[in-house]
């Protein structure tokens, strides 16, 4: 999978001992064909295999509950968690043990996401017609909600903020939250903790494919949920595309993104450690920076190289950026607008003189970050805005996370007799022109009426 044909840009005398080596291309159908498979990289060719596991894991589930998910858990986890749910009181434990610094964090975190989602919430609509109708939508919540957290390579109390939080201002009624159990049995207590910061008494130490198919058939422990929201990683995105129609999903989730648009004004070590926060997730994970400057695009590799010296997670990253890095660079902002919109990215960041402006020439993309001030970080995690965005192109046609994830609309519909006077002949005419007879019938009976 890695380019072979790679451009390295140097060494900083305290990097890595082999540089850091980035795909550097100029503006054109290259650098356009290249963003088209760093966006495709996950691609459902690859899957068939994979997809085919999912379906075991998910009908083994089905059909065998809680001692299925016990058997699971052992054989992808090295672990069998007893009991499968975590009591309240371990989740309490988990938020008195983590640190005053650590806790002042979260709750600063808590208190700027609630602000923000609470000002999402949609109002009822109702309007009187012409002849007196009664027209309206409601907006309900869904009963229970299912909140998948991951774990593996690092542990993700953020995305417990980012899912319980809508869901809670949305009113749903049931919270249940599933995580992988950590190598001691347990969850990590941060997530532990965030969990109880939210006011999430559920808790269910289980991860993977095998923990969608609890959320969505429900087991002796967990219980059927209306809709399921959350990232994971590919096992897990593939078991929530195949039970979609048991339940709601929020998305399709793949690996995380960032793209980079960069000016003569920006510092070229913001952005390789903007450019590094995306790669150090996963190896999947894409980095890409467009910018006007070719010495920017020289002095970022160098950059890095610096940063990845005693990196705890340099062998990722560098993965991440040498197989899904990319440079182009651009002879004006206009041209790297389209490029960004051609890849539709996840977090869009503008490290330009005049961010805002830039910013309303951008169709598609989950965030944008505007300015040297707005790293993609506190998006991450206090800024406000929900941090679960579309990937992979998807910011196209669909946007982050919200309150209305959690939410149903419902049509109200209210006749009168004068309303069915008025329109029923429209009526009439349009459903036999479809040959649907009842249709028109149903209104004959009623207009026949006395």
């Amino acid at each position: 999978m890695r380019n072979k044909s790679l451009i390295a840009f140097g060494s900083h005398p305290t990097a890595a001992p082999t540089p850091v080596a980035l795909t550097c291309l100029a503006d054109g159908e290259a650098a356009g064909a290249r963003l088209d498979a760093i966006a495709a990289r996950t691609g459902h060719g690859q899957r068939r295999q994979e997809e085919e596991k999912v379906a075991a894991i998910l009908e083994q589930v089905r059909l065998g509950g809680d001692a299925a998910l016990l058997d699971l858990s052992e054989r992808f986890d090295g672990v069998r968690p007893q009991p499968l749910r975590l009591d309240s009181t371990q989740l309490q434990a988990a938020w008195e043990s983590t640190t005053i610094e650590l806790r002042q964090a979260l709750e600063l975190a808590h208190r700027r996401i609630l602000d923000f989602h609470r000002r999402q919430l949609p109002a009822d609509l109702a309007v009187v017609g012409p002849h007196g109708e009664k027209l309206g939508r409601r907006w309900r919540p869904v009963q229970r909600a299912g909140l998948y957290v991951p774990g593996g390579r690092a542990a993700y109390p953020s995305t417990v903020l980012m899912n319980a939080v809508p869901a809670r201002v949305a009113g749903v009624e049931r919270i249940v939250m599933v995580t992988p159990p950590g190598p001691g049995g347990a969850p990590n207590p941060t997530v532990m903790a965030a969990a109880h910061l939210c006011g999430i008494s559920e808790v269910i130490q289980v991860g993977g494919a095998q923990a969608i198919a609890a959320l969505a058939w429900g087991t002796e422990t967990v219980p059927r949920v209306d809709v399921i929201s959350g990232p994971g990683n590919l096992w897990v995105t593939l078991a929530k595309k195949a039970v979609y129609g048991q339940v709601g999903i929020d998305s399709l989730a793949g690996p995380s993104e960032v793209l980079v648009i960069a000016d003569h004004t920006a510092r070229a070590g913001q952005v390789a450690a903007d450019l590094m926060a995306q790669a150090e997730h996963d190896p999947l994970a894409a980095a890409i920076l467009i910018t006007t400057s070719a010495e920017l695009a020289a002095a970022v590799p160098r950059a890095i190289d610096a940063q990845l010296a005693n990196h705890p997670r340099a062998t990722i990253t560098r993965t991440a950026l040498e197989d899904w890095g990319l440079i182009v660079v651009c002879e004006d902002l206009e041209a790297a607008a389209r490029l960004s919109d051609r890849f539709a990215p996840e977090h869009l960041e503008l490290l330009v003189e005049h961010p805002e402006p830039l910013a309303e020439h951008i169709r598609h993309a989950g965030a944008i970050f505007l300015g040297p001030w707005s790293p993609e970080a506190v998006g991450d995690y206090l800024a406000g805005p929900n941090h679960t965005l579309p990937t992979s192109g998807t910011a196209r046609f669909s946007g982050a996370l919200s309150v209305e994830t959690f939410l149903r609309h419902t049509s109200l519909i209210g006749f009168n007799r004068a309303a069915l006077e008025a329109t029923g002949p429209a009526v009439i005419t349009l459903a036999e022109s479809e040959g649907l007879h009842s249709h028109a019938e149903s209104v004959k009976q009623r207009l026949a009426c006395p």
